[in-house]
Order: structure tokens, then C-alpha cells, then sequence
């Protein structure tokens, strides 16, 4: 295997741990407004998510890097051509981690009110637009043959595309309403338990098409095995939902999400973005890549620091394992 075949690999990785761990904070922050019924049940959630969101964020800008590094002509089509919708996540991004630090700071009802909207907006959006992306990179766009993409915006509002985006969002959100149900003690957990049946049900019904109509246009027996594996994960999730096994349904929510991104990557190989225009203007692992000797300096660096993320990662959710209730939230002291 050559080494941008394993740089592929290792960004396909990334992006599955960055939609495995920010998938189900997004998610929480959708919930804020769809299960939260007071001030104090919205505490909570953010509460679950508060220790960890930033660290989840790491692994989004491992991605980007590795992608400008190992691929800069990826790194420069993707953001020149997805670059609105790339500029919205951004934005919401920075909002949403300002909301989460400038919530409390003031004890007036509108200025909570206003930041936990921002929690629910800035969440909501990149949890959809991040399928949309997605979707977009797989299916292919109109690349010339300089390698640059030479559609707009509306080429990239397709239907393959717009059913991506809507199941990320709901899959996003059914791994967060299973972390709650998780992370959560007394009637938010039950009712988290709930919700996650029904939201469930229908990224199963989504996530059933557009992975179908994924593997119909151009999937092989390897990404027949990822559908077959993400669909069958989903359903067991519920399944441990309903029989109140949070820890196994959360694992196997987190399963649907890895299957799910494993199935696009190997759908997309050896492309990284291929040209509706002509095949022979796709990008390729090989044609968009470093010069070998950047890539061998890369995979040292990967080597080292890789293990040490990963261990402060876990560690952190070691520490913050337990559950918490509105009985854990203390009176503000304005």
C-alpha cells in the first residue's frame, strides 16, 4: 500500500471519529429545544456535553489539517468550491462554542434564552450541512479539467445531497438522544429513551435510501458489507434503546455512524472527489496528493501524537463518566 493510500485511510478515520464524538453533541444541542422542558433540563444537557465538546472539535481540525497536508489539491477544490456552506459550519462553530462559555455569565432570562437558541441553530445547521458536504464529495461535482470546480451554489443542492444532509441531522441526533439517556438520571432519561425511538425510526427510513442509492451508484462488495452492517447496528440500537440498555444502544448508534462513513470512503476510493464533467478531471488519492517524502514526515508526526490525543480523549471521559439529573444542578448564585 502506498503511503497516500494510507493517508486516505487515516482521514477517513478522522472524519469517522469527528462524526462519532461531535455527532452526539450536536445532537444534545438539537435536544435542547426537542426534550428540555426548563431551564434546568437544558442546564443538564449542556452539562452532559459541556467537559467534552471541545475535545470532540479536535478531531475536525486533525481532519482539515491532514487533508491540506497529505492532499492539498483535495484540500484546495473542497474549500474553494464548498465554500458558503464550509463558511456557515464555521461560523457556527465559533457561535456555538461562544454560547456554551457566555450562557451563564449573565442571569437576565433573555440572555440565556438567546444563547441557548444559538446552542440549538449552531448545532442544528452544521449537523445538517455536514451530509449535504458529504454527499456532495461522494457523488462527484463539476471539476474542469484544472482540477477546479467550476459549479455554484446550486450544484450543490442536489436531491442525493439534501437526503444526506437530512440524515446526518437525524442521525446526529438520534446518537445524542441516546448519550442523554446515557448521561442522564430520572424522567429526562426516560424521556430521552422515547424520543431516540422515534427519531431512530425515521434515520433508519432515511438512512436506508440514501445508503441504497449510494450503493446503486457505485458501490462494490465492500460497501455492500458497510450498508449491510450500518442498517443492522441501527436497528440494534433501538432494539438495546428500548430494553433500557443506554451503554449498548449508544455503542451500537456509534457503530450505524462508523459503518455509515466507512461506506462513503469506500464508495469514493480511489477518487477523493470525482468530476461529474469527466472522469479523467476526478481528483485521486494519486493525483491530489504530497510528494512522497511530506507524506513519510506526516506519518512520524501521526505516530507520536496520535496515541497521546487519544489517551487525554479517554481520559477525559473517564473522568466525567457519571450521570447527572436536575438534582446536580446547583441555584445560580446571581
Amino acid at each position: 500500500m502506498e503511503l497516500h493510500d494510507v493517508w486516505f485511510v487515516l482521514i477517513a478515520v478522522l472524519w469517522t471519529g469527528y462524526f462519532f464524538l461531535e455527532g452526539f453533541d450536536f445532537g444534545v444541542g438539537v435536544l435542547t429545544k426537542l426534550l428540555a422542558r426548563n431551564r434546568a433540563e437544558k442546564r443538564v444537557l449542556i452539562n452532559t456535553i459541556g467537559p467534552v465538546w471541545d475535545g470532540n472539535e479536535v478531531w475536525l481540525l486533525s481532519a482539515g489539517g491532514a487533508t491540506f497536508a497529505a492532499f492539498p489539491e483535495w484540500y484546495a477544490t473542497l474549500f474553494s468550491g464548498f465554500y458558503l456552506p464550509l463558511l456557515v459550519i464555521l461560523v457556527c462553530l465559533i457561535v456555538r462554542g461562544v454560547a456554551f462559555e457566555y450562557r451563564a455569565k449573565r442571569p437576565e432570562e433573555n440572555w440565556q434564552r438567546n444563547w441557548e437558541a444559538a446552542i440549538f441553530w449552531c448545532s442544528l445547521i452544521p449537523a445538517f450541512l455536514w451530509g449535504v458536504a458529504f454527499g456532495n464529495i461522494v457523488h462527484g461535482v463539476k471539476i474542469d479539467k484544472n482540477l477546479e470546480y467550476v459549479g455554484n451554489l446550486g450544484d450543490l443542492l442536489n436531491p442525493y445531497a439534501l437526503l444526506g444532509g437530512l440524515v446526518t441531522l437525524t442521525l446526529f441526533t438520534f446518537h445524542g438522544a441516546v448519550f442523554t439517556a446515557l448521561k442522564t438520571v430520572g424522567e429526562i432519561r426516560q424521556r430521552a429513551r422515547k424520543l431516540a425511538l422515534k427519531v431512530g425510526l425515521v434515520t433508519a427510513v432515511l438512512a436506508l435510501a440514501f445508503l441504497g442509492w449510494t450503493q446503486a451508484d457505485g458501490g462494490d462488495g465492500k460497501s455492500l458489507v458497510a450498508l449491510v452492517v450500518a442498517v443492522a447496528a441501527l436497528v440494534a440500537a433501538l432494539v438495546a434503546n428500548q430494553a433500557g440498555r443506554e451503554g449498548w444502544s449508544f455503542a451500537l448508534s456509534g457503530v450505524t455512524i462508523v459503518a455509515a462513513v466507512a461506506m462513503l470512503f469506500l464508495t469514493l476510493f480511489p477518487n477523493v472527489m470525482p468530476s461529474t464533467l469527466n472522469p479523467h478531471w476526478s481528483l485521486t488519492v494519486t493525483n491530489a496528493s504530497s510528494s512522497p517524502y511530506t507524506l513519510k514526515i506526516m506519518t512520524w508526526c501521526a505516530a507520536i501524537a496520535t496515541p497521546i490525543v487519544l489517551l487525554y480523549q479517554a481520559w477525559t471521559y473517564w473522568v466525567f463518566r457519571k450521570r447527572i439529573g436536575t438534582q446536580h444542578i446547583a441555584e445560580p448564585a446571581h
